[in-house]
């Protein structure tokens, strides 16, 4: 049984197909999928997916792509989260790849995240790019290790990794991680220790091969766990428990 650990399933290229979704979860043994929030307008149709599908989970948070909006406060986040199948904050992190200029607003943005996430002892997922020192040193002056979480879809180095690992947190392998050319994030996934690492799709981005360039879903996380587990010379099965495991370690708000 596998768990996607990301994915956007509010996003209408996959609202509109949620039964044939749920059907390829089950027939490839996806167990759970973790519906993650990246606008406070649609954080109630995130939360519908979590609430009407027993084996969906949410978060809330606001992603750090997303200027020029009203700011969430750690009150908000902290009074969003109150719900049991909540079971993280984020997707929230940096993002220098995408924006540039004066971003401290960015950087305030996951403070309050990060300050949320204590508050309701709920953890992080964590989105960084082209941003990693400053990912860190704001997780360690915000006291993120308090709670821990994930960086999610990571293609950052095994320094970067190992960092956020000594934080407390856990590595997530999108489908990047089987692409041909991703030769530093294939070495990363077979380097982390295993009982540190999550799987994800981020769909509808990111399908791994065979499906590269078309919409991606959760029951394609099988083939990121394919990977690994060939990386890693290890067995499907045992790459599929770690990782199932893994989750629920970390969302302790979850249940099986």
């Amino acid at each position: 049984m596998l768990v996607d650990s990301h994915c956007h399933l509010n996003f209408p290229e996959l609202a509109e197909n949620l039964p044939l979704i749920k059907n390829a979860m089950q027939e490839n043994q996806v167990g759970h999928a973790l519906c993650i929030s990246v606008t406070l307008p649609d954080f109630p149709q995130v939360l519908a997916l979590a609430e009407t599908n027993e084996n969906f989970y949410a978060t809330v948070g606001v992603h750090p792509d997303y200027e020029d909006i009203t700011e969430p406060t750690a009150d908000e986040l902290i009074r969003l989260a109150n719900h049991p199948k909540v079971i993280g904050i984020g997707e929230t992190g940096l993002d220098y790849f995408r924006l540039t200029g004066d971003l401290e607003w960015q950087r305030m943005r996951f403070r309050t995240h990060i300050r949320a996430a204590i508050a309701c002892n709920k953890p992080l997922i964590i989105h960084t790019r082209n941003a990693a020192a400053d990912t860190i040193r704001i997780m360690r002056e915000e006291g993120a290790q308090q709670v821990g979480g994930v960086m999610h879809c990571f293609t950052e180095t095994l320094d970067v990794a190992m960092e956020a690992i000594e934080l407390g947190f856990y590595i997530s392998f999108s489908g990047i991680v089987t692409f041909k050319n991703a030769t530093l994030i294939k070495e990363v996934a077979k380097q982390v220790p295993l009982n540190r690492i999550l799987v994800e799709t981020d769909s509808p981005y990111l399908a791994p091969i065979p499906f590269r360039g078309k919409t991606n879903q959760p029951s394609y996380v099988k083939y990121v766990a394919e990977e690994i587990a060939k990386l890693r010379e290890i067995s499907f099965d045992e790459l599929a428990a770690a990782t199932t495991q893994n989750f629920f370690n970390l969302f302790r708000h979850a249940h099986r």
